[in-house]
């Protein structure tokens, strides 16, 4: 430990030397550790007396000096050669040199971590006045003359002591932002890394134009807003004699240009993507379908000129196809895109180089839809439609806990329609509700007839927006005398996602009112962890397509082990749904998971069947798999 005496009298450098020469062995080590304990607060447990033997004995490196200018010379050494003092002994009086406060100063200001001790016998400077120059005073100390041994070992320790572990400090707060600098470049690298991949999964690489994805992005905003707009899909004519005259270069460099036409063409507040090959979507906010059409005969005309590729003259052209949304009549982005897709078709099939806007003449499929929905309504009333109720089954020993009901319609026209068909139907027109009702209806009556267990219903994401929700459901099913606890409503990540504040809400509200609620085709949406924490709910529905795939993909049985712990973690019941197989049921048993459903257990049945089976109240025989099970009607 290196200690630095400034003092202009020989006697006074004799008894440093007496004092840092004497032995350690005179029983002072227990004093020394606690005055360091107390000085800096040290808050291990007490050192017992005898165990400074165990200590390596402190040595002392002192260099004297007679003079300010010299001890001050001795710092700048110091600190050149890495052997730094961590005590100085500074006496205040020392003629004809500078002073002690001055020597302190300068020392300070070479030396900020050094620990100054100033010895006197005399009151030249008060210790504000040296604190003010050579401060902090927290790295300041004072001796009277004449001293004791024991107070300037004591002291020159302690003071050592604290410079050490000063030193240790500043090193560590080194390393430490040091390190916080590696990991704020390795931030800034990542955040661009991420920029760049999120640039990159929404941008077509030749055209640098917003892809597929980011269009059906905007595609669907568009369709939830409260404007009429326009979506127009293009095509080059003659595009692949381009590429098989002049080659693919030539083409994609045909394609840069034309990009560039449409992005300086296309009305402000536009939006245009490259969907691939030589195929553009624009979206445009538009007052009617005039004003459509004529933003889409602009379009054309500026791409219809001779361009210019790579020393070749190409004539330029496209076709536009164009479907006119107003706000509230298609909610499916893809329905949007498939009818502008087939309006393009049609103007490609009247000779090329014309805007073609969708009617529901270019669709068979949309004419049928419109039959569907004029006899669904129809149905309704007549009494075409019915309930079937299929088990949900507790894995243990097949109890049957509940029913899920799924509802059939038998049109005398068209025969079974699949839900798969009709239900959309519903959800694009206002036929949801009315079907929803009819459906909480008849399963509430049915319900009421078993011994215990309860019914679980499907909701449409139209049905969850509906303004009275809760209040709806709750008042049909109180009205009819049934236990909320033997109601469970179903919807999908789909329908809560949509806004989460609100459906978060909602589902609080029916869980306080005693409703079961379940997430259905749990693992196909887009939750988060989080999310599904803040959501009330007490049954997660594992996918038929997951418990499908379980026995081929190893992604499916693990996304199936991994709904089932978090389902147990949060303390949810798991229903696996489409159990078709004794393999899946054995697997899904050893998975862990609560509860069973699927065409192996048991079909989807009539009211009739459902209430013996209920009374019953287990599965004693599985059944074996339905002859209906892969033909697209057990819901």
């Amino acid at each position: 430990m290196r200690i630095l005496i400034v003092d202009d009298e020989p006697a006074m450098h004799e008894s440093y030397r007496q004092c840092f020469t004497t032995s350690r062995s005179d029983g002072n080590e227990t004093a020394l550790s606690a005055m360091a304990a107390e000085l800096f607060g040290d808050d291990d447990e007490e050192v017992p007396a005898d165990s400074a033997a165990d200590e390596p004995v402190i040595t002392f490196d002192c260099t004297h000096k007679m003079q300010g200018l010299d001890a001050v010379a001795a710092i700048q050494a110091s600190l050149e050669s890495g052997e730094r003092y961590s005590v100085a002994f500074i006496d205040v009086r020392m003629p004809p040199g500078i002073d002690g406060k001055e020597t302190a100063k300068r020392i300070r200001a070479l030396d900020p971590d050094i620990n100054l001790v100033i010895v006197t016998g005399y009151s030249d400077f008060s210790p504000l006045d040296i604190s003010r120059a050579a401060g902090p005073a927290d790295k300041i100390f004072y001796i009277a003359k004449p001293f004791q041994a024991e107070e300037v070992i004591q002291t020159a320790t302690a003071l050592g002591h604290r410079w050490q572990v000063d030193q240790e400090l500043e090193h560590a707060r080194g390393l430490l932002a040091e390190k916080i600098g590696q990991l704020e470049e390795q931030q800034h690298e990542l955040a661009a890394n991420e920029s760049r991949a999120i640039h990159m999964a929404n941008h077509d690489s030749l055209t640098e134009a917003p892809n597929r994805l980011a269009f059906l992005r905007m595609l669907g905003q568009a369709v939830k807003g409260d404007h009429c707009f326009a979506m127009a899909m293009m095509d080059l004519d003659r595009f692949k004699l381009v590429n098989d005259t002049l080659g693919h270069l030539a083409g994609d460099e045909l394609i840069r240009m034309v990009c560039q036409i449409l992005q300086q063409n296309c009305p402000e507040g536009g939006f245009v993507a490259r969907l691939g090959g030589d195929e553009f979507a624009m979206l445009m906010q538009v007052t009617g379908e005039d004003e459509a059409v004529m933003l889409c005969e602009r379009l054309l005309k500026a791409c219809t000129i001779s361009f210019k590729v790579l020393g070749h003259s190409v004539q330029g052209g496209a076709s536009i196809g164009l479907m006119v949304v107003a706000p509230d009549t298609i909610r499916d982005p893809i329905d949007v895109m498939r009818r502008a897709d087939l309006a393009l078709n049609e103007a490609k099939r009247q000779g090329r180089g014309i805007v073609r806007v969708f009617d529901e003449s270019m669709d068979e499929s949309i004419r049928f839809r419109r039959q569907i929905e004029g006899g669904l309504s129809e149905a309704i009333a007549k009494g075409e439609l019915k309930l079937v109720f299929q088990p949900i089954v507790a894995r243990e020993k097949l109890e049957i806990t509940g029913f899920e009901a799924l509802v059939r319609w038998c049109s005398p026209e068209y025969g079974m329609v699949s839900p798969g068909m009709f239900i959309p139907i519903a959800e694009e027109s206002n036929l949801i509700h009315e079907l929803g009702d009819w459906v909480i209806d008849e399963a509430v009556k049915t319900l009421q007839t078993w011994p215990g267990q309860y019914v679980s219903v499907n909701f449409s994401p139209r049905q969850f927006r509906r303004h009275n929700f809760v209040a709806h459901v709750v008042e049909r099913v109180t009205h009819a005398g049934v236990d909320p606890n033997r109601f469970q409503i179903e919807i999908t990540e789909t329908a809560i996602f949509d806004n989460v504040e609100r459906a978060a809400e909602i589902l609080f509200k029916l869980r306080q009112m005693g409703f079961r609620i379940a997430l259905d085709d749990f693992g196909t949406g887009y939750s988060s962890l989080y999310n599904i924490r803040r959501f009330a709910l007490d049954c997660l529905k594992i996918d038929r397509s997951f418990v499908d795939g379980m026995g081929r993909e190893r992604e499916s049985a693990a996304i199936v082990h991994s709904i089932i712990h978090l389902g147990r973690a949060l303390g949810m019941e798991v229903v696996a749904e489409g159990v078709e197989t004794e393999a899946q049921l054995q697997a899904l048993r050893l998975a862990g998971c609560s509860h069973v459903q699927g065409y192996y257990l048991a079909r989807p049945m009539d009211a009739e069947d459902a209430l013996l089976l209920a009374e019953k109240g287990v599965l004693h025989d599985v059944a074996e798999p339905a002859l209906e099970a892969s033909n697209g009607t057990h819901g």
